[in-house]
């Protein structure tokens, strides 16, 4: 177990967590969960872990209902998950992850993004192969004894496990699996009673690019631009 190196995210959390782009951001993911397995959080695992990351986030109760009973009704809105790949200035890659009604509309925002900020959309497998998909989750470290905790995690599916921080600087424990085992792994979280500060499925990159300030600015300008668009949920890159 050790320090886990995350990429520039904390900057780009700080921003999201400033707008009420995050409780749209959740209120999407509320609605993909609701229409995929249902209202009730109990039986649903995923918009289980919704609701989490929605408290997390501090999103108002009247609002994260609101969602949940749009996406039960007849009127609410089928979104689709759609993955964009392409590279910021300097080399880096990138993943967009959307949730749309509109792909005519989202991609012609994304092209517009990349060739604003200098970057370039690239085609379906240009960079996902740089990326690993894994469950992502965060808890509080406070009261838990690491080392016992990754032993009883490893037959779940733990692969990596440390420490990080949050967009505040406040500590957290990152523990991370594979996504196949996402559902196992949160299963197994639960049933230790820990509830997690979020869990989300991230795509992780391999190897991690040092650019120079100047120009990892230049990247997190185009990210940030990305972050910022409606149809956008999350961006992942490879910059260190």
């Amino acid at each position: 177990m050790g320090r886990i190196f995350e990429t520039r995210k904390a900057t780009m959390m700080a921003r999201w967590n400033k707008m009420a782009k995050v409780f749209t951001r959740i209120s999407k993911d509320i609605a993909i969960a609701v229409k995929a397995g249902g209202p009730n959080p109990d039986s649903n695992s995923t918009l289980r872990r919704v609701l989490q990351n929605a408290r997390a986030a501090n999103m108002p109760k009247d609002k994260v209902e609101a969602a949940i009973k749009r996406a039960s009704g007849e009127t609410g809105s089928n979104y689709e998950i759609v993955l964009y790949e392409g590279y910021a200035p300097h080399g880096i890659a990138l993943l967009v992850e959307t949730a749309t009604d509109n792909v005519v509309r989202t991609v012609a925002n994304v092209r517009m993004h990349f060739n604003k900020y200098g970057g370039n959309l690239g085609t379906t497998g240009s960079v996902a192969f740089m990326f690993q998909r894994m469950g992502v989750f965060r808890l509080h470290p406070e009261g838990v004894n690491q080392d016992e905790l990754e032993l009883e995690l490893i037959d779940h599916g733990l692969q990596e496990m440390g420490e990080g921080t949050g967009e505040k600087g406040e500590k957290q424990l990152i523990i991370r699996c594979a996504f196949t085992d996402f559902g196992q792994l949160q299963h197994a979280i639960e049933e230790k009673g820990l509830t997690p500060i979020s869990a989300e499925s991230e795509y992780v990159a391999q190897n991690l690019i040092e650019l120079p300030e100047d120009k990892a600015t230049e990247v997190l300008e185009l990210v940030d631009s990305l972050e910022q668009d409606d149809d956008v949920q999350r961006v992942f890159h490879n910059l260190a």
